[in-house]
């Protein structure tokens, strides 16, 4: 390997590397020869910290808004942000505002590169105690997996697609350092097929597994818990079911398994072949569920999100957090000093089922208890977790939302308040001074990029589209059925007892499917699934996103919810998959693009 000094190495397909602390200043060429790098075992180990700080710390990392602004979730108020280009049909294969090739293979270069070299002899992580410094190699190699398959997957989830001629393709693999030599012969790289991707990822996750804790805790220096934040063996295995997930949903196949027929339809060539994929995602689930420290699952609470503690969540597997008071000035209301750039749909509010029935509020006053002159009473408790509707408490306040004509939270009051009539709740502080211009104050705010009950609904709609609503496996390994997942989320996070509509909706694959789509659309809300989850079921990309008037006529208020504000420009179908960078396909013409992206 040719590397000289590490500020200066060329990785593949990328440019240059970028340091993320002080410590990576640039220096002479002889003080970043790779004996001086790897023979310190503060800078080796900062080769691996450059692939954790590259994680984004904040769930709207997507200019200032969550990926939700650009589904049926929501809507962004930031009309130059990178999400509104994407949902005005600006996404082109020379400008993917979400595009991330060069950032993860950046990474992927500094974590083959300490795999490489900074696990030798030559690096010591403790000089004293050969046993501790081996505990500390045993650690970041682990550590090291589980970065690779976690910046492997963000390239997967992003660039994996089908292509013209059918197949199902993933991005080039890079399991070494690339060398600048290497890096020079272009054509000599070429898109790994999906399965071949996913199958590397989840092998990775088994290689952290093996090295890394169950948790960290205690006074050990090396697994204490001093080390809370850094990847555990739960983490690497939630990992794995979300890898397992994607490479068995219906727009990864190659056509011989599954066909595109139009938007939202999609065909079943091989039932077999198809099938067992979803046994293997619900059998890698099932085995996390049962993993010692998982536990039961946990219904979310607004304090575990925002106005938190310093303690960890026990719900969440993988977490950023921060402490101060940005997501607030981007998402609270022009009233108390923010700027509203996320607000939920009605879209969003309509997929909340009423919490003493369980049923939608599509299926009517009578069955569902709707009662549309109160359209917001009885819900699903999600609802309260994630919206602030007109009338509802703004945090500690005392008062109430007021969107109607006139009202504090209008846009006839404030043009930068939300079109939609709704404003964001989840992830943000209750604080009334939180934006106080004289009495400001800051927030410990967590961002859950793996959750537990992300595994709970993986583990659910894999053994659905294996064995059905209440079957499992023929061997009787798995702990639970689908239909007990989604009856305990409901119960837990919801708070409906009833199981009336589960019972119907549990009638066959299709229409139970339906229901844990929608449970995992309210369950991961603003956490930036819901972009991913439509695309590889190849659901409708293009539904008017609607938001609510609220007029009040002789003292009594009127809800318009057919109000439709923007249009998604989403379509054809090649929008299920994103366009790989126009740059790298002209360099190297062995990189086949995504279907209909030429």
């Amino acid at each position: 390997m040719k590397l000289v000094r590490l500020l200066y190495m060329t990785p593949l397909l990328l440019g240059t590397l970028s340091a993320c602390d002080d410590t990576f200043v640039e220096k002479t060429n002889n003080e970043w020869e790779p004996k001086y790098i790897w023979s310190v075992s503060d800078i080796a180990q900062g080769v691996l910290n450059n692939a954790y700080s590259a994680i984004p710390k904040r769930p709207d990392n997507y200019d200032g808004n969550f990926l939700d602004a650009a589904t049926d979730n929501a809507l962004t108020s930031q009309f130059g942000s990178s999400v509104y280009k994407i949902v005005s049909g600006k996404l082109s294969v020379t400008d993917n505002p979400l595009g991330n090739w060069s950032t993860c293979y950046q990474q992927l270069q500094y974590i083959n590169s300490f795999l490489e070299n900074g696990l030798t002899d030559q690096t010591k992580y403790d000089k004293v105690d050969e046993e501790k410094d081996a505990a500390y190699k045993k650690r970041l190699r682990g550590e090291a997996y589980f970065l690779r398959a976690f910046w492997g997957f963000r390239l997967l989830q992003h660039y994996g697609g089908k292509t013209d001629n059918g197949q199902a393709l993933g991005y080039p693999l890079a399991l070494h350092f690339i060398t600048e030599e290497e890096a020079s012969q272009l054509t000599s790289f070429e898109r790994d097929t999906y399965q071949a991707c996913a199958n590397q990822i989840m092998n990775d996750c088994d290689e952290a597994m093996k090295c890394l804790p169950l948790k960290y805790e205690g006074s050990d220096p090396v697994v204490g818990a001093t080390e809370i934040g850094r990847a555990t063996q739960l983490t690497a295995a939630a990992l794995k079911s979300r890898v397992a997930l994607y490479a068995a949903s219906p727009a990864f196949q190659p056509n011989i398994c599954t066909q595109i027929e139009s938007m939202g339809r999609f065909s079943v060539i091989d039932p077999s072949m198809y099938e067992e994929k979803w046994v293997v995602a619900a059998k890698i689930a099932d085995e996390v569920l049962k993993m010692d420290g998982f536990g039961n699952f946990y219904a979310l609470k607004s304090t575990d999100l925002a106005d938190a503690g310093n303690a960890t969540p026990a719900e969440f597997l993988f977490r950023t957090f921060h402490n101060t008071k940005e997501m607030e000035n981007r998402h609270f209301t022009p009233y108390y000093l923010g700027k509203a750039n996320t607000v939920p749909s009605q879209n969003l509010v309509d997929a909340f089922p009423m919490k003493n029935s369980g049923y939608p509020i599509s299926a009517g006053e009578v069955k569902s208890g709707y009662d549309v002159q109160h359209p917001y009473e009885g819900r699903d408790n999600r609802f309260y977790l994630n919206i602030y509707y007109h009338g509802a408490i703004y945090g500690e306040t005392g008062l109430p939302v007021d969107v109607i004509y006139g009202g504090k939270d209008s846009q006839s009051f404030d043009c930068y308040a939300s079109r939609s009539g709704y404003y964001l709740a989840k992830f943000l502080s209750k604080k009334e001074a939180m934006l106080d211009p004289v009495t400001s104050t800051n927030s410990q705010h967590y961002y859950p990029i793996m959750r537990k009950a992300e595994v709970f609904l993986n583990y659910a709609e894999a053994a659905n589209e294996a064995w059905g609503p209440k079957g499992k496996d023929p061997d009787g390994i798995c702990k639970y059925t689908a239909y007990e997942i989604i009856k305990t989320i409901r119960k837990t996070s919801g708070g409906i007892t009833d199981t009336r509509y589960l019972d119907e909706m549990a009638v066959d694959k299709a229409s139970f499917r339906e229901l844990i789509q929608n449970e995992r659309r309210l369950e991961l809300a603003f956490e930036n699934h819901r972009y991913y989850d439509i695309r590889r079921w190849l659901l409708p990309l293009n539904e008017p996103v609607r938001g609510v008037t609220v007029t009040e006529q002789n003292g009594v208020l009127q809800y318009n919810t057919s109000k439709e504000i923007e249009a998604r420009q989403f379509d054809d179908i090649r929008y299920y998959y994103s366009p790989l960078p126009y740059d790298e396909c002209v360099k190297n013409p062995n990189l086949i693009n995504n279907l209909g992206w030429k």
